[in-house]
């Protein structure tokens, strides 16, 4: 795999991710948009450790896996509990976060 392969997969998935943000008002898929986003970068990070011979890409990459973790247990602890309290997650219904 040549470098302008992996950079335009890591950037394409990366622009998916962000037009799902911009254009879903669903919690959830835009809650998926910002995994992609991330996954996205994580692919660039390996593409560019990989043909640089470097190993910091790959730590970089574990380190944002970790965060990105931690975001999708307290993301979906939130938007089950917009849910229970508005009945949808639609991003229309979040009124300044007023419950």
């Amino acid at each position: 795999m040549g470098m302008s392969l992996v950079f335009g997969i890591g950037i394409l998935t990366f622009c998916i991710g962000a037009l799902g943000v911009l254009l879903r008002k669903n919690a959830i898929v835009m809650f998926l948009c910002i995994e992609l986003m991330l996954n996205g970068a994580n692919i660039l990070f390996v593409g560019v450790s990989k043909f640089k011979g470097l190993v910091e890409g790959q730590a970089i990459v574990l380190f944002v896996m970790a965060v990105a973790a931690a975001e999708a247990a307290i993301g979906m602890a939130i938007i089950t509990a917009f849910y229970r309290r508005r009945g949808g997650v639609e991003v229309d219904k979040a009124d300044l976060m007023r419950w």
